[in-house]
């Protein structure tokens, strides 16, 4: 009798939680979808991004610096080569290989001409917006100054200011990727929070509900085996 009781609640607290927790499990299961619609390497728009030719080595010429230095690394870039110096605090700068002399920040010009070569898609360029590091766009989420050449397919390229790096590629299907992800771990605003109050409470109820769920479906069928015995 005390275990039919047990039962009977189990199934209440169930019912209850199914219609607390129904509508972000059914968000959930629908962003999952949406999420991993395509591989990620097509979200990132690596199918966007045009291959810069391999560096050749020979005769290269070290930076000329005078300071302490996290890295050196020797990339390459739709104009040639270069050399990225991070700096101890957390500076980056692109020198000439041929040289060692420290490159200028990128102009609106020069962008454009990064973004052109970069970029692998048919669309045509339309603008180039310049953005501070205090206030860059949502899709690009890096505290950075950096250009913004958009696309007329609505592909955004984002370009260093300073180094002529492509930072990011961001399609209209990352969009959609992003705004899914935020409802995912229900933070629209900054859509990096994945350790909120809102979410761990919800997840934990998901969780007591499936629980619940599996207790009841063993009773349900030990319930119909005795009867068809």
């Amino acid at each position: 009798m005390a275990h039919q009781t047990i039962m009977r609640k189990f199934a209440r607290w169930h019912i209850w939680l199914g219609w607390l927790v129904g509508l972000p499990v059914l968000m959930w299961t629908v962003t999952g979808l949406v999420m991993v619609w395509h591989p990620i390497e097509y979200v990132r728009g690596n199918h966007l991004r045009a291959e810069m030719p391999p560096v050749e080595t020979a005769g290269l010429v070290l930076p000329r610096l005078a300071g302490e230095v996290e890295s050196i690394t020797l990339q390459s870039f739709p104009d040639g080569p270069g050399w990225i110096v991070v700096e101890a605090d957390g500076g980056r700068y692109r020198y000439s290989p041929e040289d060692g002399r420290l490159y200028n920040p990128v102009s609106e010009n020069g962008a454009r001409q990064i973004a052109e070569a970069t970029f692998a898609g048919d669309a045509a360029l339309e603008t180039v917006t310049y953005f501070p590091a205090d206030s860059t766009p949502l899709d690009l989420r890096t505290p950075i100054a950096s250009w913004q050449a958009r696309f007329a397919d609505d592909t955004h390229v984002y370009i260093a200011a300073q180094t002529g790096e492509v930072l990011a590629i961001r399609s209209g299907w990352w969009r959609v990727f992003d705004f899914m992800w935020g409802l995912h771990i229900m933070d629209l605003e900054t859509r990096e929070d994945t350790s909120h109050p809102i979410l761990v409470v919800f997840a934990a109820l998901g969780v007591a509900g499936s629980l619940l769920g599996c207790i009841l479906m063993f009773r349900r069928r030990k319930a119909k085996v005795k009867v068809n015995t």
